[in-house]
């Protein structure tokens, strides 16, 4: 066995493929680490309520959840990195003015904006996913109300104009932290705003100080823009062989793809099982 590894791994395009489909080898690599002795984390841009119960269900010592802003170690929250009432309502109201629609993410919740679920419909119908994913899309993205202003780590946002992003982070980079492509079908019509400095990267910093571990012991897997700063950080940083080319070039080597087992690959390689 090789000395102990703390892993933090990205969901979507790295322990799930973009139809949410879990190859069987993912299951495999992570139980197979955690049971070498392995500290393994999900370390994920949605919020915690978003991560699908099949991943859920493998186990995982602790989660990082949108994008940085809540650090969970076991049962515990170790750290919430939330926006003041005055930030979030600005945020909402640039978004407003811009015709952008968006979701808010909570600890526990995601508040969708009014216009979202109608303005999305389309790229979901252009998709083949089974009837229940679709209702529990539906369900997520359906509007219930306004949002409360306390608790909020981060906003998606989702605009019909490729100039979108470009428009956001303009108006609002010099205060929050603001990224884009980490939702193939949008491109740069979508992205993330969260705060300042808060993102996988730095996220994983405070974990691992907190609870006394070398960050040249650890490992990250993704595959998107939201990945990239955990894997400069991390001691080895791995790229899906499904990533960006942006995140291939900060990555310290290339596993194989989602849907090539890319993930088990990786932990072969590195002698986690």
């Amino acid at each position: 066995m090789t000395r102990p590894r703390t892993v933090f791994l990205d969901v979507d395009g790295t322990l799930i493929d973009h139809t949410q489909h879990l190859r069987p080898s993912v299951l495999e690599a992570v139980q197979g680490a955690r049971s070498a002795g392995h500290l393994l984390y999900v370390c994920t841009g949605r919020s915690r309520v978003e991560i699908p119960q099949a991943i859920s269900d493998i186990g995982f010592d602790g989660v990082i959840s949108a994008g940085g802003g809540f650090i969970e170690h076991g049962d515990r929250l170790v750290a919430a990195h939330t926006m003041s009432a005055t930030e979030a309502q600005d945020v909402i109201d640039f978004f407003e003015q811009h015709s952008v629609e968006y979701t808010l993410q909570a600890f526990e919740s995601t508040y969708p904006s009014q216009g979202l679920l109608p303005r999305l419909m389309p790229f979901f119908e252009s998709f083949e996913m089974d009837p229940a994913r679709g209702d529990r899309l539906v369900e997520a993205m359906t509007y219930r109300g306004p949002a409360p202003l306390d608790g909020i780590a981060k906003a998606t946002f989702f605009g019909t104009d490729p100039r979108t992003f470009a428009t956001v982070r303009d108006g609002l980079g010099s205060r929050f932290h603001v990224i884009t492509g980490t939702i193939p079908y949008l491109g740069e019509a979508g992205g993330e705003a969260s705060l300042g400095g808060i993102h996988k990267g730095a996220a994983i910093e405070e974990l691992l100080a907190t609870l006394g571990l070398d960050l040249a012991d650890s490992i990250a897997i993704g595959d998107s823009s939201n990945d990239l700063e955990m894997l400069q950080v991390a001691g080895v940083g791995i790229a899906m062989g499904n990533a960006d080319a942006a995140v291939k070039a900060v990555a310290d080597e290339v596993t194989t793809r989602v849907d090539d087992d890319g993930v088990w690959n990786a932990f072969r390689r590195h002698g986690l099982v």
